[in-house]
This record gives structure tokens, sequence and C-alpha cells, in this order.
């Protein structure tokens, strides 16, 4: 099969990510703004292409104040950096539709080569004819590495916002006709 191109169908895509709060709890969010490219042939996706640019202005995490704060010059920045971008660089076949997902990722300035977890969940066709097929990554990006440094000391110790910030995006795309 020859690689062909593919474009996320945002209604059924999702862009998820939490990070420890206190120590003792975890903050959820998401954003609701991302596109995609990709170029994949679904029967091995080692010599696919993937960028994933993520608008860092449409997240939200149920509360407008941080929400506000997040994209404020303590954490995102968006006057200077408004988005998240992801170019793949390579991808290793671990099993049947499982993969690692090399890339850069560039987010607040810093472009820093990351790994992620990366799954093929399949393909078939939608009542309309139309070819679809979904992928699943997941992985965690160190705020720190990334100049992502805000922060508060705690009182009994640790502090206020986890360094780790773990996420999952799940994607369904439409082949191009």
């Amino acid at each position: 099969m020859a690689k062909t191109n593919w474009v996320v169908d945002a209604a059924h895509s999702s862009v998820d990510f939490y990070v420890k709060h206190m120590m003792i709890a975890k903050v959820k969010g998401t954003f609701h703004q991302f596109d995609a490219s990709i170029e994949a042939d679904l029967e091995d996706l080692a010599n696919a292409s993937i960028a994933f640019n993520i608008d860092l202005n449409s997240v939200d995490t149920r509360n407008a104040d941080r929400d506000n704060h997040l994209r404020s010059a303590d954490f995102f920045d968006l006057d200077n950096y408004p988005a998240l971008t992801f170019r793949s660089t390579g991808i290793v076949r671990n099993s049947d539709g499982e993969y690692d997902l090399f890339g850069d990722v560039t987010l607040h300035g810093v472009t820093r080569s990351e790994t992620f977890a990366l799954s093929f969940e399949g393909s078939g066709r939608d009542p309309w004819g139309n070819e679809k097929a979904g992928f699943s990554a997941s992985g965690v990006l160190r705020r720190s590495d990334y100049g992502l440094s805000y922060n508060a000391v705690l009182e009994t110790g640790g502090v206020l916002i986890g360094d780790e910030v773990k996420f999952t995006i799940d994607v369904e795309a439409a082949k191009q006709a």
C-alpha cells in the first residue's frame, strides 16, 4: 500500500492532559483547537510523516482563572508562543499496531526531541463511504525542559505544580481523496 494523506476529524478527536497539583491530586485539561498532517501507509506506520499543531489559547481546565493564568507570561506566554508543534523524525514498530514515535516538540521557544507511544487503532469506512483511521498517542513532557518553571513551594514540602505533564491524543482522520 502507498502512503496517503490523512486529515484530522476534529469532531472525533481530542488532546487531553493532566498535571499533579499539590503533589496529591491531578488537574485535567484539554485543548480544543489542533490540527495534524499525516502521511502514512496504514499497513505499517514506520515510514509515516506526522506534524501536529496545538493552539495553546484553546486550553480548557474547566476553570477560567486558571486557564487565563496558563495563557499568561507565567506559563505559555501566548503573545510570543501561541502554539505547541510536533514534527516526527522517526517511527519504530514494536508490535502489531504499536510504535515508538520520535519527533521534535517546540513549546515556549524551545525545541526538544521526545519519544511517544503511538497506537494504530484501526480503519474503516463511515456510512457515507469515507475512509477513516484511528490513532492514539501518549507521553510525558517535563515543563522545566521548556522553560515553564512557574511554581510555588508548599509549607508542607513539595511544590504546587508537578513538572511532568502527561497527555493523550486520540485522532480520527479522514483519507484525502
